[in-house]
C-alpha cells in the first residue's frame, strides 16, 4: 500500500501547475465536456504510466546494482529541483477544431504531453525503485486524476485557489525525501 500512496502523493503534488494540468484547464474551457475530458485523461495516463512504470522496472532489472540505484536516487533529487521550475503551455493549438472529438483529442493530447514530462519520468523512477509496475501505475494515475479532475471542473479558477508555488515546493520535498531514502538504502 505504501507504493500506491507514495506514487499517488508524489504525482498529485508534482502535477499541480504542470503542463498537463494547464492542458486540462485549456481543454475544459474549450470543450465544456468534463466527463469526456476526464475519461481521456484517465485513458492516456493509465497507458502512459503503466508503460513508464514497466520501463523503469525493466531497466532496473537489467541494471540493478549500486551505480544504477545511485543514479535513481540522484534522479529523484534532480526531479526535486526540476519540480521547482514552473511549466507553461504553448498557445499555438488553441484555435484548432477538435477533429477527433473531445475524448480522443484529450487522450492524444495528454498522452503526447506526458512524454518526457516530470510525472512520466517520476513514474519511470518509481518503477525502478519499487519494481511494482501495477501498483506504481495505479498510484501515479490516481495522483494525476486527483490533480486534474478539479482542474477540469474548476478551470482557471483553480490557479487562483491553489498556491502553485507551495505545491511545487511540496512536490520537490517529496522527490527529495525519496532521493534521500534511496541514498540511505544504498548506505545500509
Amino acid at each position: 500500500m505504501n507504493v500506491i500512496l507514495a506514487s499517488t502523493l508524489l504525482v498529485a503534488f508534482a502535477e499541480i501547475g504542470d503542463k498537463t494540468m494547464l492542458l486540462a484547464i485549456i481543454l475544459a474551457a474549450r470543450f465544456r465536456a468534463p466527463w469526456q475530458i476526464i475519461a481521456g485523461i484517465f485513458a492516456a495516463t493509465i497507458v502512459n504510466h503503466a508503460l513508464a512504470a514497466w520501463a523503469g522496472a525493466e531497466i532496473a532489472g537489467l541494471l540493478d546494482g549500486y551505480w544504477f540505484r545511485l543514479a535513481v536516487a540522484i534522479g529523484f533529487l534532480a526531479m526535486a529541483a526540476w519540480t521547482l521550475v514552473p511549466d507553461t503551455m504553448d498557445d499555438d493549438a488553441d484555435d484548432k477544431p477538435a477533429r477527433f472529438g473531445v475524448f480522443l483529442t484529450t487522450t492524444i493530447a495528454f498522452f503526447a504531453a506526458e512524454m518526457g514530462d516530470k510525472t512520466q519520468i517520476a513514474t519511470v523512477a518509481l518503477g525502478a525503485r519499487y519494481h511494482a509496475v501495477s501498483l506504481v501505475a495505479i498510484g501515479t494515475t490516481l495522483g494525476m486524476m486527483i490533480a486534474n479532475v478539479p482542474a477540469v471542473f474548476l478551470g482557471d479558477r483553480i490557479t487562483r485557489i491553489v498556491p502553485l508555488k507551495w505545491m511545487r515546493i511540496a512536490a520537490a520535498l517529496i522527490f527529495a525525501i525519496l532521493g534521500a531514502l534511496a541514498i540511505r538504502d544504498l548506505l545500509v
